[in-house]
């Protein structure tokens, strides 16, 4: 059984210093990447909610090549120990 997307996002950013949320869904696709939800928008919504409620940061952003903004998000301490305990 899989674990909520949400919590999915949250136990990889605790292993790498930051990400934007292609990387997260790439990360994430072979194991969720068949589910109906595995959608930019839904998984932009899952990064948005971790940050509101503290686990997650805004690091740093940036354009891509076609100029689409790049948000990238780091884990922060609140969030290590949701995922800790």
């Amino acid at each position: 059984m899989l674990l909520p997307a949400r919590t999915a996002v949250l136990n990889y950013l605790y292993g790498v210093k930051s990400a934007d949320v292609d990387q997260i869904m790439e990360a994430l696709k072979p194991e969720y990447g068949n589910e109906r939800q595995f959608t930019k928008e839904r998984y932009i919504d899952h990064v948005m909610s971790l940050e509101a409620n503290g686990m997650v940061s805004l690091s740093s952003h940036d354009l891509d090549k076609n100029g689409v903004l790049r948000m990238y998000y780091e884990i922060n301490d609140d969030g290590r120990s949701a995922v800790d305990k």
